[in-house]
């Protein structure tokens, strides 16, 4: 049988089996008790000057950061695929993802480059589209929440347009006709209201200048024959193109339009400016020319 003493502290102690001397409660002699420790604390106190603060907000962030492999190789097909194959070999919501890569650096894009076209329509409806309309559409945690995402995906219309319209500028416009339609159709085809359009051309038929003259409600513009007229004398304009745009889509001329391109005709012909035709512009890749209508 084990010996048993008594403690100079009045505390009765016994030898165990193995020779280690415990206490009534199991605890080794001479080792300090942890009794208001709770169970499920096991382990060393944190230290406040060496461990990491928690971050009790952070899961999101780890989330994200678990999900980072998937959605980095993700990305790098895409890359891969765009730079091998070009862009006719992806949709065009993965090439609005490719976008949005910039807006979210961690999460999956993909579900707001399809709310985003089925919101806009089409590709370029999404990249021209008003900024307050494309502010805080979210789609699974990815947010155009800031101006910095709005201007991620405007700047690429910006830039389609600027380029599109390079094209034309200072160009013989009646022999590249086929680049001042897309060009209109591209910077008019959705805007949400009518606007009227004039490009001015020197005497060799050159694009010198093209300007948004007035801009109206969803089916009218108010235009001056005379402010057409005065602004091509201060330009030493030979010819002017009239357009505008029709927000239904259908390109098909009004009564009113073609009333007001008659007296645009009579003001432009009595200081000798070449009225060269009038375009409407409607959506789809849809258009109408007065002269091809044999209205002007």
């Amino acid at each position: 049988m084990a010996e048993r003493k008594t403690t100079g502290r009045g505390r009765k102690t016994g030898r165990a089996a193995g020779g280690t001397e415990m206490d009534d409660a199991g605890q080794s002699a001479g080792l300090l008790p942890f009794p208001d420790l709770p169970a499920s604390s096991a382990g060393p106190a944190p230290n406040p000057d060496t461990d990491p603060a928690p971050n009790p907000a952070g899961d999101a962030d780890d989330e994200a950061a678990a999900e980072d492999p998937h959605y980095l190789d993700h990305r790098e097909r895409l890359r891969r695929r765009f730079l091998d194959r070009g862009p006719d070999a992806l949709e065009d919501y993965e090439l609005l993802e490719m976008v949005l890569f910039a807006v979210s650096l961690r999460r999956n894009v993909r579900p707001l480059a399809k709310l985003l076209i089925r919101t806009f329509g089409d590709l370029w409806g999404v990249v021209n589209a008003p900024p307050e309309r494309l502010r805080g559409l979210k789609a699974d945690g990815v947010s155009l929440g800031t101006d910095n995402a709005v201007a991620t995906v405007r700047i690429v219309g910006a830039a389609a347009l600027r380029a599109l319209q390079q094209r034309v500028i200072d160009q013989p416009v009646l022999a590249s006709w086929q680049a001042l339609i897309d060009y209109c159709a591209a910077a008019m085809a959705h805007e949400p209201t009518e606007q009227f359009r004039l490009l001015f051309l020197d005497r060799k038929n050159k694009l010198i200048a093209d300007e948004v003259q007035q801009r109206g409600t969803i089916d009218h513009t108010p235009v001056y024959p005379r402010e057409v007229v005065k602004r091509a004398l201060e330009l030493s304009a030979a010819a002017v193109i009239l357009v505008h745009n029709h927000p239904s889509g259908d390109p098909t001329p009004s009564r009113a339009d073609i009333e007001m391109t008659k007296e645009i005709v009579r003001a432009a012909n009595a200081v000798g400016l070449v009225v060269h035709d009038h375009l409407v512009i409607g959506k789809g890749g849809r258009h109408t020319s007065f002269k091809a209508q044999r209205l002007l």
